[in-house]
């Protein structure tokens, strides 16, 4: 059960990222539940070097995004100097 709710809430952070960031992104459900489990850690990591969260903590939603934003906007500079 535990890993279910994991799945539908990256979905929800990958959704908001792809909301505040539209343009050409990685499309598909499985794809923006994965955007929002790495920004999940992306923001856990990022908290941590800013003092905010400690070993033990778990991240915040508003930290969640914008690791997944992060996470998006590198996606978008490489795939953009590809093309």
């Amino acid at each position: 059960m535990q890993y279910l709710w994991m799945a539908l809430i990256g979905l929800a952070i990958g959704a908001v990222a792809k909301f505040i960031m539209p343009g050409k992104g990685p499309g598909g459900c499985i794809v923006t539940m994965i955007i929002g489990l790495a920004g999940s850690v992306i923001g856990w990591f990022v908290g941590r070097a800013f003092g905010m969260y400690h070993g033990d903590e778990p991240v915040g939603f508003l930290m969640s995004v914008v690791g997944a934003m992060i996470l998006l906007f590198l996606y978008r500079a490489v795939i953009g100097k590809k093309t």
